[in-house]
């Protein structure tokens, strides 16, 4: 509500009296603490140093000894969903959020639009006198407001934060991100040649953002959301960090496993006595078979040659991140902000499964429901963790950094919903160093913060009545380690897997997410007493038939008061296939203009599993001429067509899969105004649904070169590698050229692509429009 002048208006200034109570923006009270969140991806409990985990994580350990660490906080099984929650306090499924933003199905749970009644704690803390930034990840904004010409009503800036740095979707290659500076898209600040990598580049920007606010109000509070894109594939890192690791993984994931747990009961992180589950502790034909684990004794001696070397590379990644954000914590150590910033380190769900039993080079195999091929990945051992690559470790290391626990990233159980959380707060916790085991959930950490800053949640947020925050605060905890849980009861649901969490007891679906099952009804219930089996290890449905009864009828009644139906275990290929429709422009054909930003994949004309014509019209005004006239995607996905020593080049990158297929003219392009086009006409499906038909080049109204090729009928890239005309702006699609390769010695006039419906296009007729324009 807006505040009332105070002062006196009279006729004559000289008889008024100002008031400027009404015009100044509200301070936070003296002393409010900053707050710094740092919530990585994709990690499961064992992996880090401060649980007992092989990966060294030094910034971690360091606010771990000055702070405490959680040895029951729980998350959401999934990144956006996790996300939307720290952002708002809301349940997912409330926030609209049942899967990622990529994944949304057009239901009150699942639309990934966050409504207005749900404010971000950022757009609290901005009217109550915090500065508020976010760096790194975002993953919240929906896919139909992610282009240029979209309403900016969901993005960062328009939600409470002052500033934003980083990527809008679900990953981004490290060393070609797609990059977003509050509403606008922008270029990579330098190249990998130059020492580029995302999370380098993200830990100068936080430090900036800070270091520009304090300038000019050092004594103003700031709240910032840094979220690299570390753990997520691609698993990307510098040489010399992923070498740390070397020879560390080799005695494989099972050993891992043993391991690590009596250190992690060492630590306090588990009781004594806690069991491990089984590698493979799902029945057959309740889960997807790209969520089994290899043992380690089947695999040949390359095998377990590139899984250990997958797993070094993700450790690399994962230590390399922490130095960087290390930095941060360096920066406000030396400034003096330390000692009074709410510092909490965390991951948004369990270790990813995505990788599939074999591992990938390129994670984008699994979106498009294609198997990786071992003997090409080993072709890529020396490479992983460079551009070359877009690597995911296999399932059996998901599951090792998920120990004790059934299964991981995307379930709900303990290996998908256990994280690490450590919250360090020198001024205002005493204890240091110390272990936390109260039940916790990632909905309880906005009451946390509010009690923790002396911030009430307003009634009304910009003109909108609130929901309700449904968490409870953690502040409890910080210097009473044994107090009671304060949590009664926490429901779970992703992707078609269900659980429910109810004062020491749980209940878990024997149904596995992007399963395809579906039969929901049919269900059969698992029971855990998680009180004394931590590690979910013994199902006592059997003996307690009254209290799975009980507590899945209260998963319903959670169910129904929280918008979580319907359920939805569709393959990851099929739920990509429901996404919102985008707007189809007049007669199927879409423009393009060189010079503007980036169309995404999911707003751009869907080349995917169809026959489809490009034609883009151009001038050479210099004989040698050259550059990119059309591009989408990557090397690992993607196709572009463009000029190089006056000939013209179409090449589609399937998956990365070598070698690329190129279409080159028999003839130059000379000096003069042309149209070079690419025509696609789909004949049939093979194996896996890709599409197989003839391409034919054009170079005005002349085929230049034509052939066999195969399309991909999935997406290019999970998200970012949009379609750009005059440059390749990210990661090269074609192995001719390198970044770039922006066209020159001409003029683009404009870039069209017609998307055929399975149907023979007429490229004739569609040079002749180009042609006829205005």
């Amino acid at each position: 509500m807006a505040k009332k002048f105070g002062g006196v208006i009279n006729l004559d200034i000289r008889d008024s009296v100002p008031d400027w109570t009404p015009y100044t923006a509200e301070r936070a009270p003296d002393g409010s603490p900053n707050v710094l969140i740092i919530l990585f991806d994709d990690t499961g409990m064992a992996a880090w140093s401060p649980y007992g985990g092989r990966i060294s994580m030094p910034t971690m350990d360091k606010l771990a000894a000055t702070g405490l660490t959680y040895t029951q906080w729980h998350t959401t099984a999934l990144c956006s969903p996790t996300r939307s929650s720290f952002l708002t306090g809301r349940t997912h499924h409330q926030n609209g959020f049942a899967s990622i933003s990529e994944g949304a199905t057009g239901y009150p749970g699942a639309n990934s639009h966050i409504p207005m009644e749900n404010a971000f704690l950022a757009e609290v803390l901005r009217e109550k006198g915090w500065n508020t930034f976010w760096v790194g990840k975002n993953h919240n904004v929906p896919i139909d407001e992610w282009h240029a010409g979209a309403s900016k009503r969901n993005w960062p800036l328009a939600r409470g934060f002052d500033r934003f740095y980083g990527f809008l979707g679900g990953e981004t290659n490290q060393w070609y991100p797609d990059l977003t500076e509050d509403n606008h898209n922008v270029d990579q600040p330098y190249l990998p040649d130059d020492g580029y990598h995302l999370s380098k580049d993200l830990a100068d920007k936080a430090i900036e953002f800070i270091r520009d606010s304090q300038q000019t109000a050092p004594e103003k509070p700031w709240y910032m959301f840094f979220c690299p894109g570390a753990n997520h594939a691609p698993h990307h890192a510098p040489q010399e960090w992923i070498d740390k690791y070397k020879g560390q993984f080799d005695d494989g994931y099972e050993a891992y496993r043993e391991w690590v747990l009596p250190r992690m009961i060492e630590r306090g992180i588990l009781p004594e006595g806690t069991d491990i589950t089984e590698i493979n502790p799902m029945p057959d034909g309740t889960f997807a078979p790209a969520d089994s684990v290899r043992p380690w004794e089947t695999l040949s001696a390359d095998e377990k040659a590139l899984f250990a070397r997958m797993a070094e590379v993700y450790a690399g990644f994962s230590s390399y991140t922490d130095y960087e954000t290390g930095r941060i914590i360096d920066y406000l150590e030396e400034s003096g902000q330390l000692d009074n910033t709410i510092v909490m380190f965390a991951a948004d769900n369990g270790a990813s499964g995505e990788g599939s039993p074999d591992g990938s080079v390129n994670e984008g195999k699994f979106f498009n429901g294609i198997p990786d091929d071992i003997a090409q990945n080993l072709t890529m051992l020396d490479k992983l963790g460079s551009p070359d690559t877009y690597n995911h470790y296999p399932t059996g290391w998901a599951m090792a950094f998920s120990t004790p626990f059934r299964m991981f990233k995307r379930y709900s159980y303990q290996g998908g919903v256990a994280d690490p959380l450590v919250i360090s707060w020198p001024k205002g916790i005493k204890a240091r160093g110390e272990v936390r085991t109260q039940y916790h959930h990632v909905t309880d950490i906005v009451p946390t913060l509010l009690e923790a800053l002396g911030v009430e949640f307003p009634e009304v947020v910009n003109g909108y009545t609130q929901t309700p925050l449904p968490g409870v605060s953690m502040a409890y905890t910080f210097d009473s380690p044994e107090a009671p849980t304060t949590k009664q009861v926490q429901y779970y649901e992703m992707l078609g897997t269900r659980a429910l969490w109810h004062e020491g007891w749980k209940v878990v679906a024997l149904h596995g997410p992007t399963s395809g099952i579906g039969h929901f009804e049919k269900d059969v219930w698992q029971l855990f007493h998680t009180d004394e089996d931590r590690s979910e290890a013994v199902d006592l449905a059997d003996q307690y038939p009254d209290k799975v009864a009980e507590l899945v009828a209260l998963w319903f009644e959670e169910a129904g008061k929280y918008n979580v139906l319907p359920l939805n275990d569709l393959t990851a290929k099929e739920i990509l296939a429901m996404e919102i429709p985008t707007v189809v422009p007049p007669g199927g054909t879409y423009t393009y203009y060189a010079g503007a930003s980036d169309v995404p994949e999911r707003m751009a004309a869907n080349v995917h599993g169809v026959s489809y014509t490009i034609a883009v019209e151009f001038e050479a005004t210099e004989a040698d001429a050259e550059g990119v006239l059309f591009a989408q995607g990557s090397r690992f996905g993607g196709h572009s067509l463009f000029v190089k020593n006056r000939k013209l080049y179409y090449a589609y990158n399937f998956l990365g899969i070598p070698p690329e297929t190129q279409f080159i003219s028999d003839v130059e392009v000379g000096v003069g105004k042309h149209i070079a086009g690419l025509e696609f006409a789909k004949e049939s499906v093979g194996e896996y649904g890709v599409s197989i038909g003839t391409a034919k080049l054009y170079l005005d109204k002349k085929v230049v070169a034509e052939g066999p090729l195969t399309t991909m009928t999935g997406h290019f890239s999970l998200c970012g590698e949009g379609l750009a005309i005059g440059r390749d702006s990210g990661d090269p699609v074609s192995k001719e050229y390198d970044h770039g390769f922006d066209y020159r010695g001409g003029t683009i006039v404009k870039a069209q692509v017609h998307v055929g419906d399975d149907a023979f296009l007429d490229m004739e007729r569609m040079l002749e429009a180009a042609m006829a324009r205005d």
